[in-house]
């Protein structure tokens, strides 16, 4: 019997501790405790956190940008964030769940693409590659502000 699909849906204030808690896995940096920086995205206009849910439980998440472009007579295109799945239930479909859903979401809104950055040290180039994403087209470049 195939294992119950998890449900996906946009994360509200409510889901603030256990998105923390996902955030926290994903990052190398000190843990977050920023509430009010997750109730500032999720606050954001054009921005949705989605959140595989299974048995009460948030799993996995994914942060999805849109946002206009003039060259495409304001349609929008999405920008793809801290997609994330608790270790302990990686590769069971989740993050291909919350991630697929977010393209589709963005598809829903007439986006033109979706793009997204992984980091070089994250080994998740196959599972993107898995779900339709490709770096043919484009290079991700990155400057940061100390």
């Amino acid at each position: 019997m195939a294992p119950e699909a998890p449900r996906v849906r946009p994360l509200v204030a409510a889901d603030t501790d256990a998105a923390l808690r996902l955030y926290n896995e994903l990052t190398f940096g000190p843990e977050t405790q920023a509430t009010a920086a997750f109730a500032a995205v999720l606050a954001h206009p054009g921005t949705t956190v989605f959140g595989a849910e299974h048995d009460g439980d948030i799993r996995a998440m994914v942060t999805l940008h849109l946002m206009p472009n003039v060259t495409w007579n304001a349609r929008p295109y999405g920008l793809i964030e801290n997609v994330v799945t608790a270790a302990k239930w990686r590769g069971h479909g989740l993050g291909k769940a919350v991630l697929t859903h977010a393209v589709h979401a963005a598809w829903a809104q007439n986006a033109y693409k979706v793009m997204l950055m992984t980091g070089t040290k994250r080994g998740a180039m196959g599972f993107y590659e898995n779900v339709g994403f490709s770096s043919e087209d484009k290079h991700a470049m990155v400057i940061r502000q100390n």
